[in-house]
Parts: C-alpha cells; structure tokens; sequence
C-alpha cells in the first residue's frame, strides 16, 4: 500500500515539475496540477481504504470499555482465587467440643 503511495506522488510530482519547466507551463499550474492530479485523490483513497481500520479500532475500543464496565458492576478485582494476599480459608469446619 505504501509503494502505491509513493509512487502515485512520484508521478504527481514529476508532472508537476514537467508543468513548470515547459515554455508554456507556469508554477501555479503545477502547483494545481501537484494538488488535483497527487493529494486530492490520494488523500481520498487512503481515507476510504482505511474505513475498515478505523472500525476495527473503534469496536475494539468499545469492547474494552464494555469489558472494564461489566468488571466493575460485578465487582471483581481481577485477581485469581487466594491471590490476594491472605490464607485460604480451611475448607472443613475443626471438630470441637459441643456446648
């Protein structure tokens, strides 16, 4: 994609060094001739051929919003079980002396 580019201005701009290096060219000409001819539609089919980028980076930006949203309504830290820095609970009650 970017070889497209550069030589799509390469070409935009040789035509406008042509322009304004002929007898009968003037450099406004190739100024206009550079604009119309090289950024004009280049700045065009860069912006649509990256549409599906930019969506791609906006639902992403989405699904990370939605996924820190949903990790604070439900309260968790993020931590795995008995990461936190304290003992685990012992998961059988200790047999003791009734009452």
């Amino acid at each position: 994609m970017h070889l497209v580019i550069i030589a799509w201005l390469y070409v935009a701009l040789m035509m406008a060094v042509a322009e304004a290096t002929n007898s009968t060219g003037t450099v406004l000409g190739a100024i206009f001739t550079f604009l119309l001819y090289g950024l004009l539609p280049l700045g065009l089919v860069v912006y649509i051929m990256g549409t599906a980028a930019r969506r791609r980076a906006r639902q992403a930006r989405e699904q990370a919003a939605r996924d820190a949203a949903m990790q604070a309504a439900q309260g968790d830290s993020g931590l795995a079980p008995d990461q936190g820095g304290e003992a685990p609970a012992d998961p059988l009650a200790p047999v003791g002396k009734e009452p």
